[in-house]
């Protein structure tokens, strides 16, 4: 540690008159004194540079960790003057440390509510340290938020010198919570999709054996009845050449007694009623076949508005000749790959849901648009209509199979998931969006063909 160099002795002159009255040994107690002092004065400055090397270093130590910390610190006097700060801060709001001191810390601040808000924390030191979230205003002028710690200063006899305020910067803080919060949201979708895809393969496999096992019954039934009724008409031939003739009085009342005439009247209806409903338990068989079996009909390049203008065909064709169907027709490379019959089947099956769902409620219609998604790799169709839209809690069911919001015999629940099964075998996605009241959104998603496909 350096140190100042030792000041000379003072010597007296030789020629010096000793004063009068002032005898040897007194003269020599005058010199030893001034040693004396003079060894103190040594002693007093040697301990006065040590002293001042300390304070230096704690200093110096004090300056180090202001600088090292990433927590911006402002400490104020009584009446909230700046008086110290620390590099986190000036970066902060892009101000220097000597620009910072003497102005008020308010002036941080965003506006006055802010200010507010820290009188409000200041309050609250007084009873034991307080933390509140204000807003500052950093160098490019844009709101940042900090989550300031308050605490008061006391000076050396205990009374109160001001406050220090030691806040952490929330932005990055907020901002890599929300990037946590939509990866969460981004794994609860995929781990939804998977389970839903987990599901809809046993789910398939289970389908696959009971329509397998319902085939064969069916087909029997189908057959016969088609021989019943070819029977029914012989045996009507054959009663009308027989009632043609006069009958034995015996004859004529058994016929009255068991409504001969009403049952072969009858029995038409009786066989094609067994018919339709044979016919529609195989409908609803070969739906199941579809939605179980991969689809292994040759992919081939499709235009999307062939495929929707020959589904809106086909519906007005048969159930729904009135419903307002508004096409908007993409453009010339709105083209896809994919089976034509199982493509149609969707837009079909969308199509009709529409309409019923808007069914008895006049003036309603469904606009249907192709355009580009997903960066331009792939188009999607959307179905929009302005029905009464889908329950909350339905909507996550919407492609269960077997789940319909029909009423008993309008539907099977099948059409949805039948759809979703051949979307997602074509590579795409079918996805839907409800606002109760305000109708629904069904988004048929299908990626472009790869380039030089024919």
């Amino acid at each position: 540690m350096p140190t100042s160099p030792p000041r000379p002795r003072p010597e007296l002159p030789a020629e010096t008159a000793r004063p009068e009255g002032l005898d040897e040994s007194a003269w020599v107690d005058v010199i030893h004194k001034m040693d004396e002092v003079y060894s103190q004065l040594i002693a007093d400055e040697v301990a006065l540079e040590e002293k001042n090397a300390a304070l230096e270093q704690s200093q110096q130590f004090i300056f180090g960790l202001l600088a090292s910390m990433s927590d911006v610190l402002v400490a104020c006097n009584r009446t909230g003057e700046i008086e110290e700060t620390n590099p986190a801060l000036c970066a902060l709001v892009g101000r220097s440390d000597d620009a910072l001191r003497g102005t008020p810390v308010a002036a941080l601040l965003a506006d006055g509510d802010e200010t507010r808000r820290m009188q409000a924390l200041v309050a609250q030191a007084r009873q034991a340290p307080a933390s509140a979230e204000l807003q500052l205003v950093d160098a490019q002028g844009q709101r940042v938020p900090v989550d300031f710690n308050c605490s008061e200063r006391q000076d050396a006899a205990g009374r109160l010198a001001g406050h220090v305020f030691v806040g952490r910067p929330m932005g990055e803080l907020k901002r890599a919570y929300h990037e946590l919060r939509q990866t969460h949201e981004a794994l609860k979708q995929t781990q939804q999709q998977l389970l839903h895809s987990e599901k809809m393969a046993s789910l398939g496999r289970l389908v696959a054996g009971v329509a397998h096992e319902l085939n064969n019954p069916i087909s029997f039934v189908l057959g016969n009845m088609a021989a019943l009724r070819r029977y029914g008409e012989r045996l009507q031939q054959y009663l009308d050449a027989v009632h043609a003739a006069p009958q034995p009085p015996a004859l004529q009342a058994a016929r009255e007694r068991l409504r001969i005439d009403a049952l072969l009247a009858d029995l038409p209806s009786l066989v094609d009623g067994m018919a339709e409903g044979a016919q529609r338990t195989a409908d609803i068989v070969a739906g199941l076949r579809r939605f179980s079996v991969v689809d292994r009909e040759d992919h081939t390049r499709l235009a999307l508005d062939s495929v929707v203008e020959r589904a809106i065909h086909w519906v007005r064709k048969g159930t729904a000749p009135d419903f307002d169907v508004v096409f908007t027709p993409p453009p010339a490379d709105a083209v896809v790959l994919g089976s034509p019959g199982q493509l149609l089947q969707v837009t079909m099956n969308l199509i009709q849901n529409a309409a019923d769902a808007c069914a008895g409620l006049p003036g309603r219609q469904l606009r249907i648009a192709v355009q580009p998604a997903d960066g331009g790799r792939a188009w999607a169709i959307v179905f929009a209509d302005d029905g009464p839209g889908i329950a909350p809690e339905h909507l996550s069911r919407i492609f269960d199979p077997f789940f319909t919001t029909k009423a008993v015999g309008k539907g099977t629940g099948l059409g949805l998931s039948i759809s979703y099964g051949i979307v997602e075998r074509h590579g795409g996605r079918l996805a839907v969006s409800s606002t109760p009241g305000a109708g629904a959104v069904f988004v048929v998603t299908l990626p472009r063909p790869p380039a030089g496909t024919a």
